[in-house]
């Protein structure tokens, strides 16, 4: 086993030399990939020389952003952390993470791992690290024809955990389907979630992907909603409900380029400002500073180096053209896409608009969840946009979506090519321009904007291939 393992990371290492000296990717994935086939049992070798504990954080959206944001905490501690900072969520890429950071007799000398899974691979990863705690961001549909219908998805984790259910739960309280894993939690979970605030609404909008008890099968009650299924719920039958968080954030506030709020923690009440907008983001926060504490580190000291966090590339990315403010963001599923519109919609001044949309294996090959997206508030309130300009591979396919959201068909332009897409974007007389990609879009788009326009704001990271 101590040979076939060596071989394993001499081929990994090599092979992620080969990547970047060639210019072929960051060796996020394929030297894990190869270094699995070596030696199958590397990632439980591996992650057993880690000292303190390792973290996994799982979940639909969000994932990429509350793993590093909670590395950078941990790693701002002093403590030396393994991390897939990338994105590369699958087995082969928390392989190339271990990879990257072991010696090549394969010694790691770090305290903490933080790993960002995706869930498909989640019982494989779980079994082979064996974590001391799992972080669960939200479950909503996505992607259909890789992970199926969301209920398979919540019970491909739910047998996981009750398999092997020692690891410590950090969940969103908000959401019902997430909570409902307590149920099979050897220890009390660590509950996080966000308190009623202005945006908050009495009746639901957008996608709601748990409309019934996960217990009961009774229709919940809603006493307010964040968006689609996240909120305060109980069910009128067999009384389960939003638990109460050990942490918390109230008194939301939304702005395009920023998102703050007061997080509550025992009895102590903290200001949490992030630079970069949406409420999605106040969860990520809250979710990394609760599995911080798992970690032994208090929310006060967490808060302090998340007020300088900077987003993953695609997390509305800031740039300047021509004095223009350009913001791209990643759109992958219904409810993803929903929260972008929602800051899309909020922008003041006029609006150009670029949706690319791509359809390759990393997309989901189904596009037919673009009907499942509020794209109506586009049509109901389009005074604002000069025109909206479709690309990708389902450019066509997005065109016709906004035609039935009602959308002005003279404000709808295709261009499959998405450096004359970005182009035609840039060159529109908006006081904003917004870029809404597919994963695959999303790279070459990102890659020619960076030519086209200055980055206000980068953090350094890269971009993850599966978030």
């Amino acid at each position: 086993m101590l040979v076939r393992l060596f071989i394993a990371i001499m081929a990994g290492k090599f092979v992620m030399w080969l990547s970047r000296s060639l210019g072929q990717g960051s060796g996020s994935s394929l030297p894990g990939m190869v270094a699995l086939r070596i030696c199958p049992g590397l990632l439980e070798i591996l992650a057993r020389q880690i000292k303190e504990g390792i973290i996994v954080v799982t979940g639909t959206n969000g994932k990429t952003t509350t793993s590093n944001m909670l590395a950078d905490i941990l790693s701002s501690e002093g403590q030396r952390v393994v991390t897939n900072r990338k994105g590369a969520n699958l087995a082969t890429g928390v392989a190339s993470a271990f990879l990257q950071s072991a010696t090549v007799l394969g010694r790691l000398d770090y305290e903490w791992a933080v790993l960002e899974v995706d869930e498909a691979a989640f019982p494989f990863v779980y079994s082979q690290v064996k974590p001391q705690a799992v972080v669960v961001t939200n479950f909503f549909r996505d992607q259909l024809d890789r992970y199926g219908e969301l209920d398979a998805t919540v019970d491909l984790i739910k047998k996981s955990l009750l398999d092997r259910g020692h690891a410590q739960l950090i969940l969103n309280a908000d959401d019902p389907l997430v909570a409902g894993l307590a149920a099979v939690a050897e220890k009390q979970p660590v509950y996080y979630g966000l308190g009623e605030h202005r945006e908050t609404c009495a009746r639901g909008v957008g996608v709601k992907e748990a409309r019934f008890c996960p217990h009961c099968s009774q229709e919940l009650n809603y006493a307010y909603y964040h968006y689609s299924q996240l909120g305060a719920y109980s069910c009128p039958r067999c009384g389960f409900a939003r638990p109460v968080p050990a942490l918390e954030a109230i008194n939301a506030e939304d702005g395009l380029e920023f998102v703050r709020g007061t997080v509550i923690y025992e009895q102590e009440q903290l200001e949490l400002t992030l630079p970069t907008g949406g409420l999605h983001n106040l969860y990520n926060a809250v979710a990394a500073l609760a599995a911080a504490t798992v970690a032994g580190i208090s929310p006060r000291a967490g808060i302090g180096y998340l007020r300088g966090y900077h987003a993953a590339t695609g997390r509305m990315d800031r740039f300047r053209h021509r004095g223009r403010l350009v913001l791209l963001n990643l759109v992958k599923n219904p409810a993803g896409f929903n929260r972008g519109l929602a800051i899309l919609d909020k922008a003041p001044g006029s609006r150009d608009v670029l949706i690319a949309i791509n359809d390759n294996d990393a997309d989901g090959r189904d596009v037919s969840w673009l009907w499942d997206v509020d794209f109506e508030i586009l049509g109901q309130n389009n005074a604002g946009y000069n025109f909206f300009i479709c690309s990708g591979r389902r450019g066509e396919d997005m065109a016709v979506r906004l035609k039935y959201a009602g959308v002005p068909a003279d404000k709808i332009k295709v261009e499959r090519n998405l450096e004359q897409a970005v182009d035609r974007a840039l060159g529109g007389r908006g006081e904003r321009v917004f870029l809404l990609a597919t994963y695959t879009a999303l790279w070459p788009v990102e890659l020619y904007l960076r030519d086209k326009a200055e980055r206000v704001m980068t953090g350094g990271q890269d971009l993850p291939s599966v978030s």
